[in-house]
């Protein structure tokens, strides 16, 4: 376990975020790191190993895959050109995209839909990885190496039967969503969305180890990432190289825990995207998530209300082997973000996992 403790005195409190983490670990994940901010003061800890077959630990620095957290850098880039008077966060998406979208779905469906998971488009995943509907790992080792173009995965969205009327709520989450707004991206921009964001939101963050993988390697220094599918792979297979074309501009994105804190408290501090939209980006909704839970969600991030009444935003994601979470308190005052190296351990009508609790406990720390 290693930890960086601040010269000064803090409200932060370096053993108790170090025992914390260190439960994850021990409770069944094999590597968590994480940064914890209180104003100006950081706590950073790492627990567990990178590699179980060389048992490397992990450590703070390293970068991981953080799925859906992709998703507020392209709510982001979104707002901008809103911003610019290159589209209306009311239009449309047919007006943009009519090919993608054609008819009257594409008349009724939103942009604002699209980001805040009312479109009712479905989830095309079950359909590009069809074992997935017996929560079978067939699929993804077929698609280690494939390399999905961007418009057939939003055709078998657009293709599969709707989850409801366009507006209506609760939203069911949907990565179908995020891919069209990528396209829609690359429609404004004439450039791809993983190099649009990279330009508008990422760079002018000053985010430097944050960017979208050319290749499925990662660049070091980075963990394994172990996939348990449900209890379905046993022991847990690595997956941190991966194409991941199959979802890149909704959940492709690599990042380090330290940017992730940096790109929030920019954000959520008015430094990237105007009041106004972050106000629209903070506008809720209820939206069922993949796990069943419902969410508040805005345009790209979510809510969560700690025990004591605080208001904390931001964004978990998980892909093949990894989950990384990243949240800031809405007066910007504390931050944490956390990555591990497994991703869902509960088997399905089982009893919740140990590593359930520890990290319930770990959260209830950091934040």
């Amino acid at each position: 376990m290693t930890d960086e403790k601040p010269a000064t005195e803090t409200l932060l409190d370096p053993a108790e975020l170090r025992s914390a983490l260190d439960g994850v670990h021990h409770a069944g994940v094999p590597g968590v790191f994480a940064e914890v901010r209180q104003g100006e003061q950081v706590w950073h800890g790492a627990s567990g190993v990178a590699d179980l077959d060389t048992g490397n630990p992990v450590h703070p620095g390293m970068r991981q895959r953080v799925g859906s957290i992709t998703k507020t850098f392209v709510s982001a880039a979104v707002l901008l050109q809103v911003e610019k008077g290159h589209v209306r966060l009311d239009a449309p998406i047919g007006d943009y995209l009519p090919r993608l979208v054609p008819g009257e779905r594409g008349r009724k469906i939103t942009v604002r839909m699209l980001l805040n998971h009312t479109s009712g488009l479905a989830e095309y995943l079950p359909y590009a990885f069809p074992s997935l509907k017996e929560l079978a790992p067939e699929s993804l080792d077929d698609n280690r190496f494939r390399q999905f173009r961007p418009v057939e995965l939003i055709a078998l969205g657009v293709d599969a039967p709707s989850t409801g009327e366009p507006g209506s709520t609760p939203g069911v989450y949907s990565n179908t969503n995020y891919l069209l707004l990528g396209e829609l991206l690359q429609h404004l921009s004439g450039t791809t969305a993983e190099e649009h964001i990279a330009g508008s939101v990422i760079e002018p963050a000053g985010l430097t180890q944050t960017g979208f993988p050319g290749e499925p390697q990662i660049e070091e220094p980075h963990s394994r990432m172990y996939e348990a599918l449900f209890g379905r792979i046993d022991p847990p297979r690595d997956y941190s190289v991966y194409n991941m074309s199959w979802v890149m501009p909704g959940a492709g994105l690599i990042s380090t825990v330290e940017d992730l804190n940096r790109f929030y408290g920019k954000l959520l501090g008015g430094e990237i995207v105007t009041p106004s939209s972050l106000e629209q980006m903070r506008r809720t909704v209820p939206v069922i998530a993949q796990d069943g839970r419902t969410l508040d969600y805005g345009l790209g991030l979510y809510k969560t209300e700690t025990a004591d009444g605080g208001t904390f935003w931001g964004h978990d994601g998980t892909v093949w082997g990894a989950l990384t979470m990243s949240w800031t308190r809405d007066d910007g005052g504390r931050q944490f973000s956390a990555a591990m190296n497994l991703a869902r351990w509960t088997k399905p009508g089982s009893e919740p996992h140990p590593i359930d609790d520890a990290l319930a406990t770990f959260k209830r720390q950091a934040m």
